[in-house]
């Protein structure tokens, strides 16, 4: 089933039991009589879109068009389509205008375009468009229902129909998309998206239609949603918190002295010091940070080898142990990445990044029915909180709070254990995304106040403290760390994003993409992922970005930072083959700046267990 039908949306959703996050808007625009001056000219009128009045104007025949935006305090919700449902019969009709709530729009475009003064308006629209909490329509298939498939929540209409259609039905024959539209999913949404939410969120996104889209953006209507960790209440004042599918995650934490809040910029801003601060405790000392957003699975069964073998490229992990494992499309394509945990034989916990959650759940079940394993999947992710604790001091303050052994020999790098801390109950996980020596802690969410403040208290000595999301980025992108949706995703390799460690096409499982990628390898890379140090000037790549090499642009940067480290900027990106190699002068293009970049050895700076495996055989474990 294809659901297709614009503000009839929820209410086919409601007859197979989803809870479709849509609303509809009162969206007005006015069309002219003709215009002498605009009749008399020769080619069309570009659009024309005024971000601080807040309105778009185009041509219409020998007249125009104009259409504004009202801030969310003016602009109209038909909120009682929402409880009682779309009127029976409901078309072509049009609501009743209202020009009192345009007029302050309609002033300043006059003054913008003149002609507009002494323009007769012939038609006033006022209908219904349909928005979703984001603005973006939802596209794609729907996670908890097989063969349900959407293109729903057009704020702009028709103007999608033709690139969506060819989008899905291309999708619906290949059995994966023909290009990345992750900010599209659906399955982006949950049951965190109540009514409440998504009118605050459709208010805000109308009024913001036009503003100026920062870097680290955050918009605060209808927050925090009831999906809130263990740890909000006790970190929500001393921290910038995140917003991450649902979540308050921190970014960065405040210490007297510091401008506190939320400043948006395209420059290093009030949260630069204070992350390189956190940056340094987690590599000179030990952090805590709350990572209970990740999406959390439970797979066990008598099949779960069989399934996790042939969904992932990675070997499965032996009892005990973890790997960081990747799902790929038929196509060769990365579709997820995943830390996969054997806890128990036959039982495994699989970690994916928030934003990630359904689109990846979607994935693993369609291919259980559609492979019949005797398997039982089930999300954790409500369930569960995570402590990440990292630093050099990271296992001594653990020590403080278990009987378990937490040495390197006893507790090796990537292995998994269930064991008490503090008389917790904790799933603990020897991996760090920092790259520094660290565990990850699964926990009952209940537990996560008693058990970061036993671990807060264990550590006074050591002087542990917090660091957010933005250190925690800093310190992956310097150990060469790639992020799925950035680095990788489905218009990208696991090849050419550089993770041959993780994919083994030698093993003996066909898993899902393993011909396709094998035909990749043969016919060789058009591109590669390459690591870049920058010189810049307050101001550091976020992803995104045009790379420039003699005069033409050649390949893009996919996420970015300073280098706490090396006091410089850093980034990854793709460029041609023949440009990939150590050394290569590039240039970045920042705020319509290009600055130098050089290819360099990756990482930046090793990681612990590197470090610790190199001072073994005496050799320099400096980065």
């Amino acid at each position: 089933l294809l659901s297709s039908v614009g503000f009839w949306a929820r209410e086919i959703g409601k007859m197979i039991g989803l809870q479709h996050p849509l609303i509809p808007v009162h969206h007005q625009y006015l069309v002219t009589s003709s215009i002498p001056e605009v009749k008399a000219l020769k080619k069309e009128l570009p659009v024309i879109r005024d971000l601080e009045a807040s309105y778009y104007l185009r041509q219409e025949r020998d007249g125009l068009l104009f259409g504004p935006y009202e801030s969310q305090e003016k602009m109209k919700l038909q909120d009682s389509w929402v409880t009682h449902g779309v009127p029976p019969g409901f078309g072509k009709e049009l609501f009743e205008s209202d020009l009192n709530r345009i007029m302050e729009h309609i002033e300043v475009a006059m003054e913008m375009v003149p002609v507009l003064k002494h323009a007769k308006i012939i038609n006033t629209i006022a209908g219904p468009i349909t928005y979703s909490p984001d603005i973006l329509p939802m596209v794609g298939p729907h996670q908890g229902v097989r063969n349900y498939w959407v293109a729903i929540g057009f704020g702009y209409g028709i103007i999608h129909a033709g690139g969506i259609g060819k989008y899905l039905s291309d999708w619906i024959l290949d059995g994966e998309p023909p290009f990345d539209l992750i900010e599209l999913d659906p399955n982006r949404y949950g049951k965190w998206t109540t009514t409440e939410y998504t009118a605050a969120k459709a208010r805000e996104s109308y009024g913001f239609n036009n503003i100026v889209g920062y870097p680290k953006e955050e918009r605060f209507a209808g927050r925090p949603t009831e999906r809130i960790s263990g740890l909000y209440d006790l970190l929500k004042s001393k921290c910038s918190m995140g917003f991450h599918a649902g979540w308050e995650q921190p970014h960065w934490f405040y210490k007297p002295g510091d401008e506190t809040g939320y400043k948006p910029s395209f420059r290093r801003t009030n949260w630069f010091d204070p992350v390189g601060r956190e940056y340094k405790q987690v590599m000179e000392k030990v952090g805590v940070i709350d990572l209970s957003p990740f999406g959390k699975f439970k797979v066990k069964g008598s099949d779960s080898v069989k399934l996790l073998d042939h969904l992932f490229a990675n070997v499965v992990p032996k009892v005990g142990s973890t790997n960081i494992s990747h799902m790929l499309t038929p196509r060769g394509r990365v579709y997820a990445e995943l830390t996969v945990s054997q806890l128990d034989p036959e039982e495994f916990m699989l970690v994916t990044g928030s934003g990630s959650e359904l689109h990846d759940l979607r994935w693993i079940e369609e291919e259980v029915v559609r492979g019949d394993y005797k398997v039982v999947v089930e999300n954790m992710t409500d369930e569960m909180g995570v402590l990440g604790v990292a630093g050099p001091y990271a296992r001594h303050v653990l020590q403080e709070l278990t009987t378990e052994d937490l040495s390197d020999s006893s507790f090796k790098f990537l292995q998994a254990r269930h064991l008490k801390l503090a008389d917790i109950a904790v799933t603990a996980i020897r991996i760090s995304y920092t790259g520094e020596l660290g565990w990850e802690l699964y926990h009952r969410k209940e537990d996560s106040v008693a058990l970061y403040s036993a671990i807060m208290e264990a550590g006074q000595k050591e002087q542990i403290d917090n660091f957010g999301t933005y250190a925690l980025n800093a310190l992956r992108l310097e150990k060469g760390f790639r992020a799925w949706g950035a680095e990788m995703n489905c218009d990208t390799n696991p090849l050419e994003a550089g993770l041959e460690y993780f994919i083994k096409l030698n093993k003996p499982a066909n898993f899902i993409g393993k011909e396709a990628l094998k035909q990749i390898k043969e016919k060789g890379l058009k591109r590669r992922l390459a690591y870049l140090t920058l010189e810049t000037d307050n101001v550091d790549p976020e992803g995104n970005e045009s790379v420039w090499h003699n005069g033409k642009v050649v390949g893009n940067t996919t996420s970015g930072c300073f280098s706490y480290s090396a006091q410089q900027s850093l980034a990854f990106a793709y460029v041609p083959t023949e440009l990939s190699k150590v050394g290569q002068n590039l240039e970045v293009e920042l705020l319509g700046k290009k600055y130098s970049a050089t290819i360099v050895q990756e990482p930046l700076v090793l990681t612990e267990p590197t470090r610790s495996r190199l001072q073994r055989k005496g050799r320099n474990p400096k980065a």
